[in-house]
């Protein structure tokens, strides 16, 4: 995510509605990406799809929204901030009519891939666009209620989705899920043209397309087999296609080494706190991911709740999360690079408690209790993480860090629904049994995460 200098005058010609233009993509593509968690098990049902289809329906979009986002904000600076994000929302728009319309899962799963491809172009020129026109004070109140929108973005998609695919609008079932982007998206394409400015970043750099290249089979190589494997009880090409992903992205790391811009420069790798933060990030979003997904299944397909009582069991945890991430800068400024050691304990601590809560039948009350403190430790530890492993990121290197850490984030929330939703989906025995199993191995990652979190704090 490319971040300039604004000039001294820039934040005056800001128009009064560009922040709200901005933060109104944002929330749209973060909504898409946690919104179907919840109206999964009915397109499951209305589709006809198996465990494996809807897993890729989710992981879908965000793989390919992870793969383009840094290309996305080297386009933005290259050919204009307002001219790519305008194609983003188009692309993002029409994606999700065709996803509303999709007839199987293939359609769908196809649609949210393009979708997903919107989303990158769109939504890294909102910090770009911030960072280029906003400065002193301005830029700390937009970039607080950016914080705001996705934290706020998080209750939101598992409340509206909920709430829509109980609605049953028109008889649409899960369909407005997607719909409801339309009016919204032409909404804000029209006021983007007249309020977001033209330009760019001249300095910008160039584009990775033999990086991109790799990466791309490198990641399907990896999340197809884990999502489909159980169900094709793990057949030959999928062993192949994992040492395929292995492969490929060691050739990935080569031809970074060789190119002239890489997606990800080698010399930013070198920066202390950046690899650590990255790698916590990645494990954070996982365990994260993971749980969303298979919570989801757990209190609808399990315990027969509706897709709205669904969406309301994530609030209060999801209000914790958003609470803890906006405030935790109010302690002590000592206390900053301890938070992530202190806080992944307590959000492993958790979710092994929401694993004895599925597998001992525990009443909702209980398990959203040990949500909560699930939600607690990881809200005291995100926040911390991005600003540890940016702290030390050269001002010229801040791009292509801010990047890299968006990328973790989302390729986090891949392989969460892939690896535990396949480890939900595959376990014999009822789904009390499954949800613990998930729960548990999901603490052991959360644990894991302490390792590299140790290490920003030095």
């Amino acid at each position: 995510m490319t971040i300039t200098t604004a000039a001294p005058d820039t934040a005056r010609r800001a128009h009064p509605l560009l922040l709200t233009a901005l933060l109104t993509a944002q929330f749209m593509a973060l909504l898409d990406t946690s919104v179907v968690n919840v109206a999964g098990p009915t397109i499951r049902t209305d589709l006809d799809t198996s465990g494996a289809g809807l897993q890729l329906v989710i992981s879908g979009y965000t793989v390919v929204y992870a793969m383009l986002i840094v290309t996305g904000s080297r386009l933005g600076g290259r050919h204009g901030f307002r001219r790519v994000f305008g194609i983003g929302l188009v692309v993002f728009t029409v994606a999700s009519l065709l996803c509303g319309l999709a007839w199987d899962d293939t359609s769908l799963i196809a649609a949210r891939a393009v979708q997903g491809g919107g989303a990158a172009l769109m939504v890294p020129q909102v910090l770009n666009l911030i960072q280029a026109t906003y400065a002193g004070a301005d830029r700390a109140r937009a970039m607080g209620r950016y914080a705001a929108t996705i934290a706020g973005g998080m209750v939101a998609g598992q409340v509206l989705g909920g709430l829509l695919v109980s609605a049953d609008l028109f008889g649409l079932s899960w369909r407005p899920v997607f719909l409801i982007n339309i009016p919204v998206g032409i909404v804000l394409y029209v006021l983007a043209r007249r309020v977001l400015p033209a330009g760019g970043t001249p300095a910008a750099r160039g584009l990775d397309v033999p990086g991109l290249a790799l990466l791309a089979p490198a990641l399907l190589a990896l999340v197809v087999p884990l999502v489909m494997g159980h169900e094709l009880d793990w057949p030959t090409w999928g062993w192949f296609s994992l040492g395929a992903c292995a492969v490929l992205f060691a050739l990935f790391a080569i031809v970074e080494r060789r190119v002239p811009a890489p997606l990800i420069p080698t010399e930013l790798l070198r920066v202390p706190g950046v690899v650590a933060g990255a790698v916590t990030l990645l494990l954070v979003m996982t365990a994260f991911g993971g749980l969303m997904f298979a919570t989801a299944l757990y209190v609808q397909s399990g315990l027969g709740y509706s897709a709205l009582e669904a969406g309301l069991t994530f609030i209060p945890s999801s209000v914790v999360f958003a609470t803890v991430s906006l405030r935790w800068q109010r302690l002590p400024a000592a206390w900053h690079r301890w938070l992530p050691t202190i806080g992944m304990p307590i959000g492993a601590l958790g979710f092994a408690a929401t694993g004895w809560a599925f597998g001992s039948g525990q009443p909702l009350v209980v398990m959203l209790a040990t949500m909560i403190v699930s939600s607690f430790g990881l809200g005291v530890a995100y926040s911390p993480v991005m600003m540890l492993g940016l702290r030390r990121v050269p001002l010229p290197r801040a791009s292509d860090a801010s990047g890299l850490m968006v990328t973790m984030i989302q390729l986090g929330q891949v392989l969460g629904v892939a690896a535990f939703g396949t480890l939900y989906l595959s376990v014999g025995g009822d789904f009390h049994h499954a949800g613990e199993l998930t729960a548990w191995a999901i603490a052991a990652t959360a644990l894991a995460t302490t390792v590299p979190a140790a290490r920003l704090g030095r």
